[in-house]
């Protein structure tokens, strides 16, 4: 506050010295000295009352070259009250601070290049194929949301609170979502004083409960004056540029923190480049400040899904500079609306690293073919973009909604958030499906290169069990899978033959003497279709739970040699 304090006074010194006019006589040829005191007393008054109230108000940065529209118009003032010399000199300062305010404006007319190189990506073909003994964080945060209203009643003075937004993280090794408990206004505040805590629900286990946690907290979102999350931040940062909003995060022990992504501009005061993070202590309001290479290791989400979603922009946006991004927009990449916070998704990898998806469209309306899709590092920025395979069209994030909610059109279900994930060596987009009252009915799988590969169950887990074997059976996959399931071999005596015609191939399911099921496709072993009752196979498969396990290579005896 002492900083913003004296800013202020600054400023107000600046607007007396340019408002008051110093030189000037009177028509007896006197100064009038007093008067002119009087009236720069007056002059910085005004100003200091009135920039003081800006700042903490708007919690503006409080840099110098923010000032230049101020400085620009007291100067225009004082230049219009001046005579003389000192009118000159005043009018210089009013063309020097137009000057300057037309090169800040100008900015994003020039910094397009470095935008780019400052959101430049890694870029490969696709991601490792997903480990189908995991379960992905697939719980929509509306579907949360919706959950944690109706059990709002575990809130102290419930009438006091409103449930705030949704953060997704990792603790204690487990995926939830937590929301805050915020102030409904400003009398409540005055009476509630602190937050009694947040909420927290199961980010992969759509029939977990939510659950309300004690942790009060005096600096939120809601909360008025000084105790403002984002003013106190600004208040012990004054000259710090942040980008996005306040975002609550939990460590291990479950204490409450919130954090704001700082960074640098562009060039002038354009653009947004993140270099760390400010914490505050929800409870006590002390600070810390880290560059991105030492955030604690709780925090997951240290960039702002705000200032990732204005990097993907730069990344497609600007390839080719400003003026391609207007008229030719030769490779330029629209980044999708589709997120669920700020445009962007927040997705786990199987280490536990959180990472923000957006997949990116062509520029030209009516086109749902996707161009790409980049997977931003939560903690560190570090991105990487995928073209997928250039050989098949992969449609976008909004395609994949449309054929969903196609399929539950009487319904009048909803998709929402789509992720795409490479599923058995195939390209494919996972997403929860809601009903009218945002509960959730299902999740459906559908290729992102063969729209009518699709499939809808009430887990993912269970989608990914029927989606494999479509993929099996339809004869598009061999099913190289990254799955942490090892591959074993057996011998044995075929029991019964189940043959099914799939386009061009031939789905084979079989079972042997050791009352196991097998399913291969005659892509993956063309004279498996020959396979009858009493053959003697020697069968390389992949170990799994399901009643069908892939395989991955069979050899008959008598018909073929290993």
């Amino acid at each position: 506050m002492t900083t913003t304090l004296l800013m202020s006074a600054i400023m107000a010194i600046v607007a007396a010295i340019l408002i008051t006019p110093l030189a000037s006589r009177a028509n007896d040829g006197d100064f009038k000295t007093k008067f002119k005191i009087q009236f720069g007393i007056i002059v910085w008054i005004l100003a200091f009352v009135i920039t003081a109230t800006i700042f903490y108000i708007t919690k503006v940065d409080q840099s110098w070259s923010l000032s230049w529209s101020i400085i620009f118009v007291i100067a225009l003032i004082g230049t219009l009250l001046a005579n003389g010399f000192e009118r000159k000199i005043k009018g210089i300062i009013t063309l020097a601070s137009l000057v300057f305010g037309a090169y800040l404006l100008s900015a994003p007319l020039f910094n397009a290049h470095q935008k780019y190189q400052s959101a430049e990506m890694t870029k490969k073909v696709e991601i490792k194929a997903f480990d189908d003994t995991k379960t992905p964080a697939s719980v929509p945060p509306k579907y949360a949301r919706n959950k944690m209203k109706k059990a709002f009643s575990q809130v102290p003075n419930t009438s006091y609170y409103e449930l705030g937004n949704l953060q997704i993280q990792k603790v204690k090794g487990e995926y939830v979502y937590i929301a805050p408990v915020e102030f409904s206004d400003f009398f409540k505040w005055m009476k509630g004083k602190e937050s009694p805590g947040y909420l927290t629900m199961s980010a992969t286990n759509s029939s977990d409960n939510p659950k309300f946690v004690k942790s009060p907290m005096v600096y939120t979102t809601s909360a008025y004056l000084n105790n403002n999350v984002e003013r106190h931040v600004r208040l012990a940062n004054t000259q710090k540029i942040f980008y996005g909003d306040a975002q609550l995060e939990v460590d291990d022990n479950g204490k409450p923190y919130y954090i704001r992504t700082y960074g640098d501009f562009i060039s002038g005061r354009n653009g947004f480049d993140p270099k760390g993070i400010v914490m505050i202590d929800a409870k006590t309001g002390d600070s810390k400040t880290y560059a991105l290479k030492d955030v604690p290791e709780f925090i997951d989400g240290a960039i702002s899904p705000e200032a990732v979603s204005r990097q993907n922009e730069y990344f497609g946006k600007y390839v080719h500079g400003f003026w391609n991004s207007m008229f030719g927009k030769k490779d330029v990449k629209i980044p999708s609306d589709e997120g669920t916070e700020a445009n962007v998704s927040p997705v786990f990898d199987e280490n536990g690293t959180m990472y923000y998806f957006t997949d990116f469209t062509s520029p030209k309306e009516g086109v749902d073919s996707m161009l790409g899709y980049s997977l931003t590092n939560a903690r560190t920025g570090q991105a990487t973009y995928y073209s997928g395979n250039k050989d098949e069209a992969y449609m976008d994030s909004q395609g994949a909604i449309q054929i969903i909610e196609k399929k539950f059109i009487e319904k009048k279900w909803q998709a929402s958030m789509p992720i795409i994930y490479n599923f058995y060596g195939e390209a494919s987009w996972l997403v929860p499906v809601l009903d009218s009252n945002g509960f959730l009915q299902n999740y459906s799988i559908v290729s992102a290169a063969n729209p009518e590969l699709s499939v809808s169950a009430a887990t993912p887990n269970e989608a990914l069990r029927q989606y494999k074997t479509l993929i099996n059976r339809s004869g598009n996959s061999s099913l190289n899978s990254s799955s942490s399931n090892e591959e074993k071999t057996v011998k044995g005596k075929v029991l019964r033959v189940y043959k099914e015609k799939n386009n061009d191939y031939t789905t084979i399911s079989f079972l042997l003497d050791n009352k196991e099921n097998y399913i291969v496709s005659s892509e993956v072993s063309p004279l498996a279709v020959y396979l009858k009752e009493g053959d003697k196979v020697e069968v390389k498969y992949v170990n799994s739970t399901d009643v069908f396990l892939p395989v991955k290579e069979i050899v008959i005896e008598d018909i073929e040699e290993k």
